[in-house]
């Protein structure tokens, strides 16, 4: 029959729990800040999406707006 090992409890070995938890605690940050760069690329897209509708809807408007007033110029002319 063997007998359990001791808990290590020698400078070496708590050094390296220490490593480990460090560790643990740094591959958790980077997987929290790999996600929320993820989201925020994410948003970032829908955001460029629409700015460009929006630009685009701007320009239409100014065409129009542009359009009347060359409209009303002509009927001033004419009238």
């Amino acid at each position: 029959m063997s007998t359990p090992e001791p808990v290590q409890t020698d400078p070496v070995h708590q050094e390296l729990a220490a490593l480990a938890r460090q560790l643990d605690r740094l591959l958790d940050t980077v997987r929290r800040l790999s996600e929320e760069n993820r989201s925020l690329r994410q948003s970032q897209e829908q955001l460029s999406g629409e700015r460009a509708g929006l630009l685009a809807r701007n320009e239409q408007a100014r065409s129009r707006v542009e359009a009347m007033i060359q409209r009303l110029k002509s009927l001033e002319n004419n009238g």
